[in-house]
């Protein structure tokens, strides 16, 4: 029998964040950053920003997160630019509302950079310790406990704890209590916040094998390399030039899909041990064969973790197969028949939180400064949590203060849909953040993040005054650049038509606006160079803004009237104190479901599956009676 510890009172400060991850790193960070004394606590400091599934950031809609955060004075951005070995700008084929940046990173220099960067931060005290017992005080204080016995009061605690609580491992009919990655559970949180009266669920993500790089015959595989020009994801960087190391691309065979039909009575999801949800957009193989038993092979991507490392990370492998038949199913694979797993691949069953209990804030609904982020609000991702973690620090220090919330809505950023959908709509499975989700992403792009959101950060004190001269001197010269070109007019001079014609575009009657030219689809920036005689040298990120403004005006202008629309919804506030059962013709589920989320506006109660339209209306006739 173990002998309690005795407690003792180690410190005092502003703000505990339990957890060191993405999350936790930005969340801690940012009240660090803004004056407060500041704990984060984490199970190993060697797990302070850990990637213990696929070390990349970025990716289609995921870039713009990072961006994001990047423009409001996160850390990611920097940290990935310091970090990648491969860079490339997706979906370049299509337009630039779903352009993305997707960067593999070097696994171990990226946890250390995140190490480094938080250790050296004034405010913020680093801790391995594993937190127990959040106590709410009379006063509204916290004081949160830990294994050690050691408790630390604080006036707000964000709780970042990712896949660790509750962590259970799981290959075939092995199972056992574990964090991802070898690391330790945290075991015992669990039952604080449920006595808190917080709603826990279970969920289950996994990741896949990593393999020694010497057993891969790459001459069987696809050598993938990133892009020559490397954009960053960091708008404090102009340039990052450094020597890019391939990934691969290699398909599963029939014999890899009959060794998973053999083997799926030894499948936790298929037996039922396993009963959590998880992650819709990133199956495990065993999925991929049953869901698409007419596909003859499944695309797999080979990728480096790191450039001092031969482990290989093999991207649409995850499963929760048997060691034994991993084997096997590893080397059924074109370029992998010799090969020899480092680690082998699972499945992770894990406690979260229902995040429909928070508000936009990302405060807990019936705890004030009690804040959650990242993977335990039923998230996905390192850049969905290290945007909310940025979010959930933001917030804290801004009700400390007596102030305001800082809330992104839906038409400002993705941050904001990806708060607004976990806490309006709530998920079944671990959230992933998509372009598809934003109503209005021609206007959340990816290189306009900082026009979106760099002011925001700068009033709220997050924005350093060098990042934001830099946005204001780029803001000026783009602003310069549309207004040469709109001044610049093209006479229909016969040389003039020549080169036009030769791009294939029709010759000119009248003088035209080289601004009103470059909308045609033929013509660009570059190749009308020759009409352009003074045209200044800019960068590229800068002239491909600039086309992208003038070539989408027509839809960018349509979809800003769509938001003028949007906001007279949002900038309808209910009160917070409102009684849903005084709103007469409401329906009973739209009074369980307004009663128990609490929506902010009219614009958020109208996103609640449940709540109908009609139910919005009799909800506006009632606000409008009372404020009569």
């Amino acid at each position: 029998m173990e002998d309690k510890v005795r407690e003792f009172l180690d410190e005092s400060v502003d703000v505990v964040v339990i957890g060191a991850g993405h999350a936790g790193c930005e969340a801690a960070l940012a009240t660090a950053k803004l004056g407060l004394k500041t704990i984060m606590m984490t199970l190993s400091l060697d797990a302070i920003a850990m990637m213990p599934c696929n070390p990349n950031i970025g990716g289609t809609a995921k870039g713009h997160l990072v961006r994001e955060i990047d423009a409001l004075g996160g850390e990611m951005g920097l940290i990935i630019d310091k970090t990648m070995i491969q860079c490339k700008m997706l979906n370049r084929s299509k337009g630039p509302a779903v352009h993305s940046l997707r960067a593999q990173a070097d696994k171990k220099r990226y946890h250390a950079e995140m190490k480094k960067v938080v250790e050296n931060q004034k405010n913020l005290r680093l801790l391995q310790v594993e937190a127990t017992r959040i106590e709410v005080k009379d006063d509204g204080s916290f004081n949160v406990h830990t294994k050690l016995g050691a408790y630390y009061t604080a006036r707000a605690v964000i709780v970042t704890t990712g896949t660790y609580l509750k962590g259970r491992i799981y290959m075939g009919e092995l199972n056992f209590s574990s964090g991802p990655d070898g690391l330790a559970p945290a075991n015992e949180l669990s039952e604080s916040l449920m006595d808190l009266g917080i709603e826990l669920r279970k969920f289950k993500t996994g990741t896949p094998a990593r393999i020694h790089a010497d057993s891969l015959n790459y001459e069987k595989m696809e050598a993938q390399y990133g892009d020559e020009e490397i954009i960053p994801f960091s708008f404090m960087n102009d340039e990052i030039n450094i020597d890019q190391v391939p990934c691969y691309i290699t398909y599963t065979t029939h014999e890899t899909h009959e060794l998973i039909r053999q083997n799926l009575h030894r499948a936790p999801m298929y037996t039922g041990v396993i009963k959590s949800v998880g992650p819709r957009y990133c199956p495990s193989l065993e999925d991929k064969v049953v869901k698409f038993a007419d596909k003859d092979r499944h695309q797999l991507f080979v990728e480096p973790e790191g450039r001092d490392t031969k482990e290989m990370y093999i991207q649409g492998m995850s499963t929760s197969l048997p060691y034994e038949v991993q084997i096997k199913m590893y080397r059924s694979m074109i370029g992998l028949e010799n090969a020899e797993i480092m680690r082998p691949a699972y499945a992770i069953e894990y406690d979260c939180i229902d995040p429909t209990q928070l508000k936009r804030s990302l405060e807990l609904i019936s705890i004030k400064n009690l804040f959650f982020a990242g993977q335990i609000n039923g998230s996905s991702g390192y850049e969905e949590a290290a945007a909310q973690g940025l979010m959930a620090g933001i917030n804290a220090y801004l009700s400390l203060n007596n102030k305001e919330p800082f809330i992104l809505d839906r038409s400002e950023a993705y941050i904001g849909v990806l708060i607004d959908d976990l806490v309006t709509k709530g998920t079944d499975e671990p959230y992933r953040m998509m372009t598809s989700r934003a109503e209005y992403r021609l206007i959340l792009r990816q290189d306009n993040a900082d026009y979106r959101l760099t002011e925001k950060g700068y009033k709220i004190g997050l924005v350093t005054e060098e990042r934001y001269r830099r946005f204001k001197e780029k803001k000026l010269i783009i602003e310069n650049e549309l207004n040469r070109l709109k001044n610049l007019l093209i006479t229909p001079k016969a040389e003039v038509n020549k080169i036009l014609e030769e791009m294939g575009s029709v010759p000119l009657k009248f003088p035209t606006s080289l601004y009103d030219l470059l909308k045609r689809p033929e013509l660009n920036y570059e190749n009308t160079a020759a009409l352009d005689t003074e045209r200044p040298a800019l960068k590229k990120a800068i002239r491909d803004y600039v086309e992208t403004e003038i070539k989408y005006e027509g839809y960018i202008n349509k979809q800003l009237k769509q938001v003028e629309q949007f906001k007279k919804l949002e900038n309808k506030i209910i009160p917070h104190d409102i009684n849903y059962d005084d709103v007469g013709s409401l329906r009973i589920e739209a009074r369980q479901k307004l009663s128990k989320i609490r929506p902010e506006s009219i614009g958020q109660a109208s996103r609640i599956s449940g709540v109908s339209p009609a139910d919005i209306n009799v909800l506006l006739i009632y606000l409008m009676s009372k404020n009569n």
